[in-house]
């Protein structure tokens, strides 16, 4: 069987029913998934979950709270992480992603 993985990207200029993607290879699937808002990707870390996903990276938008909830939502059963940045390069990312 195929290993599962997803990567979940959150803002509210994405439309899910059209930014999403999928590669796959003779060992994995890889999903790349966009969600509006944090209850979004609640939801979505949940059918993921149902779909037997075994590993999700979230982007930074997440960060450690929010990462740490979707583990507790799924009981530990699936490997979560989230995308960070060297501290040195704050003011770069703060640019970048200012509203």
């Amino acid at each position: 069987m195929k290993k599962k993985f997803a990567f979940l990207l959150m803002g509210e200029h994405y439309d899910p029913a059209r930014h999403h993607a999928q590669f796959e290879t003779e060992k994995q699937t890889t999903y790349i998934y966009t969600v509006k808002n944090p209850e979004a990707a609640y939801e979505k870390v949940m059918e993921l979950q149902d779909e037997g996903v075994g590993a999700i990276e979230l982007c930074g938008a997440f960060g450690e709270e929010m990462t740490r909830k979707m583990i507790e939502m799924t009981g530990g059963k699936i490997a979560i992480g989230f995308v960070i940045h060297l501290p040195e390069q704050d003011e770069l990312f703060a640019r970048f992603f200012q509203k």
